[in-house]
């Protein structure tokens, strides 16, 4: 059984599979990126990116809207690249994946709290909600104690794609960069959030597009799939703006 630096060239697991798998390695990076460049032009710190919200509401959506989606799209993609680097290093793809997947979880909640502060800014003002950002910011939560993970697992998978030879040592390195995206709440973008999520696309989206293209799949399983996709992905926004 052989892995290359190219495509991912082991047997794909039921779950998430190649389709769901693929699709993440390849929407989540572009989606982060784009988001993370929306947001290049505003200060990094909360008080303007508040501040950016109140005289940009939809541009500052969009933003954070692309990057929560781009974060929370990849899980599927980090347990596939996890299952095929295990093939050759067990212990760094557990590790790797586990800690990616979490970290993960971490970015969620932090787009939670982010979605919060800026409803605060169109409901109270801009001036209002900083004050209350800032006077809250160190509160407690569960989710600082996965801090570490959010960091280190990008690390451990990067190690583990280059030892397994998953990727090669110019792609490992350019994932290991994810590590260095700013974490925490109401952050906005500086040459490491660009870097990082360059970095996410160098390494996932071409083995996205390997696992989209292994195996056989006839054109109108492909169709009816997409169609599908369309169908529930509709419905499921439609059901979620009921309440």
């Amino acid at each position: 059984m052989t892995v290359t630096t190219a495509s991912i060239a082991v047997p794909h697991p039921v779950f998430p599979g190649r389709w769901v798998g693929g699709a993440s390695l390849v929407l989540g990076p572009l989606l982060l990126l784009t988001g993370v460049l929306l947001r290049l032009r505003f200060d990094f710190f909360f008080p303007a990116q508040l501040s950016a919200y109140g005289h940009h509401p939809g541009f500052m959506t969009a933003s954070y809207s692309f990057v929560s989606a781009g974060w929370v799209l990849l899980w599927p993609g980090v347990v596939l690249l996890a299952a095929t680097i295990g093939e050759r290093a067990r212990e760094l793809a557990l590790w790797g994946g586990a800690l990616t997947v979490l970290g993960l979880f971490a970015r969620a909640f932090h787009a939670g709290v982010d979605h919060l502060a800026f409803q605060l800014v169109a409901v109270q003002g801009a001036a209002s909600a900083t004050r209350t950002v800032s006077e809250t910011y160190g509160a407690f939560h569960i989710f600082s104690s996965l801090n570490a993970a959010v960091m280190g697992g990008w690390l451990l998978l990067a190690i583990g794609a280059y030892r397994s030879q998953v990727l090669g040592p110019l792609r490992a390195a350019a994932l290991a960069s994810a590590s260095a995206m700013p974490l925490g709440v109401l952050k906005g973008t500086t040459p490491l959030s660009v870097a990082a999520a360059a970095g996410l696309c160098v390494a996932l989206v071409p083995l996205g597009v390997a696992a989209l293209r292994s195996g056989t799949t006839s054109r109108a399983t492909v169709a009816g799939r997409l169609l599908l996709l369309v169908g529930v992905g509709t419905a499921m926004f439609l059901f979620g703006q009921v309440g």
